[in-house]
């Protein structure tokens, strides 16, 4: 098929760029292919960086089509596919870890799919929201990032999996009831989602970055890249999947450090910087409502639908039905998790996330995983600041409630309203 941009197009420069960077990328992901294909392992070390590029890279075509193809589709189980497979990187690692955990009784699987699923959604709410705002003070000197009204919907999704998480810690399990449950959670938010008008004029622009390049070509030209992007994407992060994961976990002993801390902070990092960037782009482009609201979004695809899915890839894995079980430090893991998302809420609830919001979730972000490699190898002070950490995000965040209650009180009617208000909405 002969690409040409449409004949009145102001941005052929903007297509050589974008063939550049695909170009560029799947450079990135070859050696990972010619590794997988030949099964030459040179180290964990190596094998860890040449895998984590490649879903890196991959992550990367995944967004690129994810969001040229967002602004052109309406339907509620079209936007729903479209935030699977924007987040099928952090996905595929984490359902591998699990599905291993099945296959492995008894084995540290379990703790590393855990991990990886706790360390994915602290990293969203701890350091990329507030990058995005420290990025939009830098470019603005505005010291907050507000958000539309009917961004409440975000903000509902996210409350409703966050207050549910404690009743998955009164288990110490996560079970296939969950999974229903979480994923109908997921489902309801993207119909709510849905209701919103596609609308705002500042939203009729093009995607930033290199996402927009597609809109120089015809639609039926548009939707070939953009499928193939796909594709081409979740080949390379299902062959890569397994080696990264099996490869962080050789690195860990190779490096003598605790591999569940470099699996729970180091291998989200690649799987979650395409997103991330994504979300950047629309601050650096005068769009951080916009970025902000991207970021909610991935939270809540992550707090249900990760989540959710874990028992189940657990359990194919193990041939039958089984739940994902907590031990003690995955139950104040879990716990951490779930008192941060609470404490992000609660900094969400005036439709505004500022700059003192942004050092908070930043500085208590830093402090846990500073604890966590300071106390590395010793469980019982590692579990006491996890719980005391829990415990401290809890406080802050009933705070902040009781203060905003008012918000909150909003926030409740607008979740029995019915349909949201129009306006322009977040990723779902």
């Amino acid at each position: 098929m002969n690409f040409q941009p449409v004949a009145d197009s102001p941005r052929p420069r903007s297509m050589r760029q974008f063939v550049v960077l695909l170009v560029i990328t799947a450079a990135a992901m070859a050696p990972a292919i010619i590794l997988r294909t030949t099964g030459w392992r040179p180290n964990p070390l190596l094998d860890a960086l040449i895998f984590g590029v490649a879903i890196l890279g991959a992550g990367f075509y995944l967004s690129w089509g994810a969001e040229a193809a967002e602004k052109r589709i309406s339907a509620g189980l079209i936007v729903a596919i479209v935030a699977l497979i924007t987040v099928l990187p952090e996905y595929a690692v984490d359902f591998y870890y699990a599905y291993s955990a099945g296959a492995n009784p008894g084995s540290n699987y379990v703790h590393y799919a855990a991990a990886n699923m706790t360390g994915a959604n602290r990293l969203l709410v701890g350091l990329a929201w507030p990058l995005l705002v420290l990025l939009h003070w830098r470019r603005t000197r505005e010291r907050a990032i507000p958000l539309r009204p009917t961004n409440r919907t975000e903000i509902v999704f996210l409350l409703l999996p966050s207050l549910y998480a404690f009743n998955i810690l009164f288990k110490n399990a996560i079970t296939i009831v969950d999974t229903a449950l979480l994923v109908a959670m997921f489902g309801l938010y993207v119909w709510r989602a849905s209701l919103a008008e596609e609308g705002g004029e500042g939203d009729s622009d093009d995607e930033p970055g290199p996402a927009a390049a597609l809109s120089v070509l015809p639609s039926r030209q548009q939707w070939f890249v953009m499928g193939a992007l796909t594709l081409t994407a979740m080949a390379v992060i299902l062959l890569s999947a397994e080696p990264f994961a099996e490869a962080m976990v050789d690195s860990g002993r190779v490096l003598g450090f605790d591999e569940f801390l470099l699996i729970q902070w180091l291998a989200p990092l690649a799987s979650e910087a395409p997103a991330v960037v994504v979300a950047v782009l629309f601050v650096l482009s005068g769009r951080a409502e916009n970025g902000l609201a991207t970021m909610i979004s991935d939270k809540i695809n992550q707090w249900t639908l990760l989540v959710g899915m874990l028992p189940l890839a657990l359990s194919l894995g193990a041939g039958h039905l089984s739940p994902l079980p907590l031990d003690a430090r995955q139950h104040e893991e879990f716990f951490l998790t779930a008192t941060q998302s609470l404490f992000g809420i609660a900094l969400l609830l005036r439709l505004r996330l500022g700059l003192g919001s942004a050092v908070a979730l930043a500085g208590l972000f830093v402090a846990q995983v500073v604890l966590a490699v300071v106390w590395q190898g010793n469980e019982a002070r590692t579990i006491i600041s996890l719980t005391w950490l829990g415990w401290g995000y809890l406080g802050l965040a009933l705070l902040i409630f009781a203060i905003n209650a008012k918000a909150l009180v909003d926030l409740v009617k607008f979740l029995l309203a019915g349909a949201p208000e129009a306006g322009v909405r977040g990723r779902a």
